[in-house]
């Protein structure tokens, strides 16, 4: 049985709670680019006086990121994570950001209401109090990030998710981001302004912020004119700061053989666009941990790969590093829950693994044998998964990362009965 949510903590530093200001630095750290989503949100909030804007992507393709550092660029903007654990109740997120609400606005609350979790009134006389205290051109921005990890069962069916407002008074606006959905199946019915940003449309300003991801762990940090300590020039480097990392890699580099420019390019191509697994493939190289690496990069993933192979080719890998892997692995959870597979589960994500190209329901439904109705409803289950393309006017369907499917043919998924 679920304890009964209780009001945050705040760090008045910043005037997050506590639990989410980890997570806001974590996520904030080493960022770079995204400035095409900044300028669509900025436009967005210059151009309607309320409404949603959501930032949608596959997993690892920097949402979170994002999110945060727009909260710290903006440390005013209230913020909630649903995919911490304990998070994704509605009951839980309402006890949390109106408690949040009530202290960032100084109003006239000693406690909440005994029923301010049953529904959205609460949540919305709070936002309209609040709608008229703002000043000309003072905005209320409340961020939500992982609309996708909500526990749906923890309120009523029909309602919106987090009892989110259907509608919104003047200077309100919500920032969301979620990974790729069914828009019949959103859970969310609202009359206002609302604009969603699908980071997969835009391929080549994702590569530019992925290349200069990778550039900043190439790129040595300049000492600041620092004062006041013994007549000291610069600034020591501070703990956390990656100079170590930095200095780590390239040392790694150089010992390979293997030139920075090369590096960047082959991680870029093998990245796909994806800020987790460069990530954790930058984090895995030898000698950027204390852990032993899995990763090299003097190897790639090969389909016929095994252990006795010694990855003669350049840029391989013989092992996911085990966080990916972890990662990896809650996503086969969420697709195939354990003794919970639906029928023919098993069987489309075995033909999506043995293709390296993406296909059509009806192929899929050819292979197994079965109705493409039957494929349609497992793979509208799996949208978050998956990558979508239009060929011929029919839409094709492949997972969202070779590097997931790689690792998935390593899994013994067995065939549906």
């Amino acid at each position: 049985m679920n304890s009964p949510p209780r009001p945050p903590t705040t760090n008045h530093l910043r005037g997050h709670p506590t639990e989410f200001e980890q997570i806001i630095q974590e996520k904030s750290h080493n960022f770079v680019g995204r400035e095409f989503v900044f300028t669509a949100i900025n436009n967005f909030l210059h151009h309607d006086n309320q409404g949603y804007f959501t930032i949608i992507g596959a997993p690892g393709s920097g949402k979170s990121a994002i999110l945060a550092k727009y909260v710290a660029d903006n440390p005013q903007v209230i913020y909630y994570n649903a995919e911490l654990e304990g998070k994704n109740r509605a009951d839980e997120f309402l006890v949390n950001i109106c408690t949040q609400l009530i202290n960032q606005y100084s109003l006239n609350y000693a406690s909440l209401p005994d029923n301010a979790t049953e529904g959205s009134w609460f949540f919305s006389n709070l936002l309209q109090q609040i709608s008229d205290k703002l000043e000309p051109h003072q905005k209320l921005l409340i961020a939500i990030d992982g609309l996708n990890c909500i526990d749906r069962n923890s309120q009523p069916p029909g309602t919106n998710l987090f009892y989110l407002p259907r509608y919104l008074p003047d200077g309100v606006y919500f920032l969301l981001t979620r990974r790729p959905f069914l828009r019949q199946k959103s859970g969310l019915l609202i009359e206002t302004p609302s604009q969603s940003l699908d980071l997969a449309d835009y391929p080549e300003q994702n590569r530019r912020d992925i290349q200069a991801y990778i550039q900043s762990y190439l790129t040595p940090l300049t000492l600041l004119p620092y004062e006041g300590r013994g007549g000291q020039d610069y600034s020591p480097p501070l703990v956390g700061e990656g100079l170590g990392e930095r200095s780590n890699l390239k040392f790694w580099l150089s010992n390979h053989q293997i030139s920075e420019q090369e590096f960047c390019d082959r991680l870029t191509t093998f990245s796909e666009n994806n800020f987790m697994y460069v990530s954790q493939i930058i984090s895995a190289i030898p000698s950027l941990g204390e852990a032993t690496p899995t990763v090299s990069f003097s190897t790639i993933p090969s389909a016929n790969a095994n252990a006795e192979n010694s990855y003669p080719e350049p840029f391989q890998y013989n092992e996911l590093p085990p966080s990916l892997e972890a990662y990896y692995r809650q996503h086969l959870h969420q697709m195939i829950p354990p003794e919970q597979g639906t029928e023919h589960s098993t069987d489309v994500l075995n033909v999506l693994i043995q293709q390296q190209k993406a296909i059509s329901v009806e192929a899929i439904a050819q292979i197994i044998d079965t109705d493409e109705y039957e494929v349609e409803e497992v793979l509208e289950s799996w949208l978050e998964f998956l990558h979508q393309e239009q060929i011929d006017g029919e839409t094709h369907y492949s997972l969202y990362h070779s590097s997931f499917r790689h690792w998935l043919s390593t899994q013994q998924i067995q065939p549906d009965d």
